[in-house]
């Protein structure tokens, strides 16, 4: 069938209530957008989706939603009959139609007798990994685009340890989704079936408290956030989304009195009003932080993203401005203060490990070393490290001290399985009362660090491709890297060059060795200057990111190398 048939197909159903036909409408108007939102299904790949909200079957919307679920439905038909009666935990974001897709998602279940545990209002990714473990479910579905534009939203799918579906599960899962040839036609029960049904159950309360509960832990030295929390200025952002609950009862719990909400932010908003992005890698989503941070005096200004999975950080510099930190620079101080506080309170194991990224920082490589603590590399996402997580928990061959990817995304204590901004904004602002009893800020112990190991720095870029064409450009660059394998970057010789698609490593002198990764298409160099290149395709965007990472000896040099870099790389994506 067609794009131009499936788009009449809409117009003639009588499934589409009356405000979905007005935008099916306005949509035939625009001949591009008409054809984007019906030329293919949204895709659904590492169990889950995102995509503008609207009608159409490459669109975010009721009817996407119940072939998503109706997808995981079928999975969970061919487990046991136990299995299935586990359920699914659901929770969702401040987004538009975010409550309604979580509704549509336990009705499609519902229809197939799985039991949902919805929760009573918005919660932060975090809480639904969590949520999954605690409730022993068999899965959870996350209602979210993360920190998307408000006109997205999105769709994830948890496996039973709390993290992203394993990739054979999520195999399966995304089997049965393609499937579907007509998601109009999927039944969902009726409202006033669901409420005889008994199949779904609302959380809340309860499920908040156990997840505080466990949240405690992630503090270390008590005894110095008892001393410094209440001297501790800390101004707290959620950017119209879901920290805000469970953020403010974390720091009060953990002992932090001087932190203050951002008022216009504290309100859940799915415009996002405030922001151009709700972002907190984009220093502008920190505007009205710094305003209010200047007025207080702060000593830490702290943003978490709509769904609460990703943190970051303002610093007050020497002339009392704010420096928005990179993620990378988050995770070193996060690694060092770990690491050193486990060390002085003895308690830092000898088979301690640490996990990150391909495409983050080499900074808490180092650091991890002077502490003889292992450092392991894995792909982008965070379901391998909660994999890794996990597969420490059955072999016992290392404890995991801390997980970060670039992205501003952190883990501490592993009984969540996924990025937590929660737990990172307990810890961040115990790393802030560690260095403000010393008498200096987190912009001061980041200087120490530079200066004991190095001036590292790292730039990700990401070019946008749109539209039905963006992505056979973005496929066509990384074949000519593949075929043309660059011998050199910015004038240093490329001594190593990892493609973790072919899973092997080349280096100079064309001798080759097996990558231990899964497959996954990631194309990585390592130049003589001690400067790292990543190029991969986005997975959920139609972006094509580049990732870099210099090291010199003063600020000055690492800004440069990094300019340098960037121009070149930049060529590559004209």
């Amino acid at each position: 069938m067609s794009w131009e048939q499936v788009y009449e197909q809409w117009v003639n159903s009588d499934k589409l209530d009356d405000k979905m036909k007005a935008e099916l409408k306005d949509l035939g108007k625009d001949p591009e957008l008409k054809k984007d939102a019906f030329y293919k299904p949204l895709e659904f790949g590492t169990a889950g989706m995102r995509g503008i909200l609207g009608p159409g079957v490459n669109r975010m919307n009721i009817f996407t939603v119940r072939q998503a679920t109706e997808g995981l439905a079928r999975f969970m038909d061919t487990q046991d009959p136990e299995t299935r009666r586990r359920g699914v935990a659901i929770a969702y974001d401040s987004r538009h139609m975010s409550p309604e897709f979580a509704m549509e998602a336990a009705k499609t279940l519902a229809k197939h007798d799985i039991p949902a545990f919805v929760f009573e209002s918005l919660r932060p990714t975090p809480e639904l990994s969590f949520a999954v473990r605690h409730l022993q479910a068999f899965t959870g579905i996350m209602i979210t685009a993360s920190h998307n534009p408000a006109e997205y939203n999105g769709y994830k799918v948890y496996g039973e340890d709390g993290g992203q579906m394993p990739p054979e599960d999520a195999d399966a899962l995304t089997k049965f989704v393609r499937e579907i040839d007509d998601p109009l036609e999927i039944q969902v029960l009726s409202d006033e079936e669901v409420r005889h049904s008994g199949l779904v159950n609302i959380i809340g309360e309860e499920v908040d408290e156990a997840y505080l509960k466990e949240v405690k832990t992630v503090t270390i030295n008590q005894a110095l956030v008892n001393e410094m929390g209440k001297d501790l200025k800390l101004i707290y952002t959620p950017l119209h989304g879901t920290g805000k609950m469970l953020g403010e009862r974390a720091l009060k719990q953990a002992g932090f009195e001087q932190f203050k909400l951002v008022p216009e932010q504290a309100v859940a908003d799915p415009e996002f009003s405030t922001v151009k992005s709700p972002n907190p890698e984009d220093p502008a989503a920190f505007e009205y932080a710094i305003k209010l941070g200047e007025q207080e005096d702060a000593d830490l200004l702290i943003a978490t993203d709509p769904d609460a999975d990703r943190l970051g950080a303002a610093v007050r510099l020497p002339d009392g401005s704010y420096q928005v930190l990179t993620g990378n620079q988050i995770g070193a101080l996060m690694v060092r203060y770990i690491l050193e506080a486990h060390k002085q309170a003895g308690t830092l194991p000898e088979n301690a490990v640490v996990l990150k990224s391909i495409v983050s920082s080499e900074l808490p490589t180092a650091i991890a070393k002077n502490y003889r603590v292992g450092m392991v590399n894995v792909l982008t996402g965070f379901k391998f490290i909660a994999e890794k997580i996990k597969q420490y928990e059955q072999d016992h061959s290392h404890t995991f001290m801390f997980g970060f990817e670039e992205s501003y995304g952190y883990l501490i204590k592993p009984f969540v399985r996924d990025k937590d901004a929660i737990q990172a904004l307990v810890l961040l602002a115990e790393v802030a009362a560690y260095y403000k009893k010393q008498g200096q800020n987190l912009h001061d112990g980041l200087e120490e660090i530079f200066k004991e190991y190095g001036y590292y720095a790292e730039k990700t870029i990401s070019v946008t491709f749109s539209g039905t064409e963006g992505a056979e450009k973005i496929q066509a660059i990384i074949e000519k890297l593949r075929e043309e394998a660059p011998k050199e970057f910015a004038g240093s010789e490329v001594l190593l060059t990892e493609d973790y698609l072919k899973q092997e490593s080349v280096d100079a002198n064309g001798v080759t060795q097996k990558l231990l990764t899964p497959a996954a298409d990631v194309l990585k160099y390592i130049t003589l200057d001690e400067t790292w290149i990543a190029v991969r395709p986005s997975g959920t965007e139609p972006k094509i990111k580049l990732y870099i990472g210099v090291k010199g000896h003063s600020p000055e040099e690492a800004k440069q190398k990094l300019a340098d870099y960037e121009a070149e790389l930049r060529k590559i994506t004209e």
